[in-house]
């Protein structure tokens, strides 16, 4: 076993499949080079959060998530409800 899946497993969750790993660490590296990259790592936590958050499929989840940050990269605007108008401000 090796250490990632010890850690899913201390924690009591599924470990990641090799393809959500693969994802997740793409994810990491188009947030580092299209902001800033301290954000890569705080984006595949949030992609986590927002995975675990509901009661949509892991794996329909993490494409969302995925999707959403692809949207905001590319300079368009996203929101999970739909309101693109929203800021993260409250505004």
């Amino acid at each position: 076993m090796g250490w990632l899946e010890r850690y899913a497993d201390e924690l009591g969750v599924a470990a990641l499949t090799d393809d959500e790993v693969a994802r997740l660490l793409v994810l990491a590296r188009d947030v580092a080079h299209g902001t800033e990259r301290r954000y890569a790592p705080l984006s595949t936590f949030l992609a986590g959060v927002a995975v675990g958050a509901g009661d949509t499929p892991r794996a329909a989840a993490l494409d969302q998530a995925i999707a959403f940050a692809q949207q905001l990269l590319a300079g368009g605007t996203s929101s999970v409800d739909g309101d693109a108008s929203a800021t993260t401000d409250g505004s």
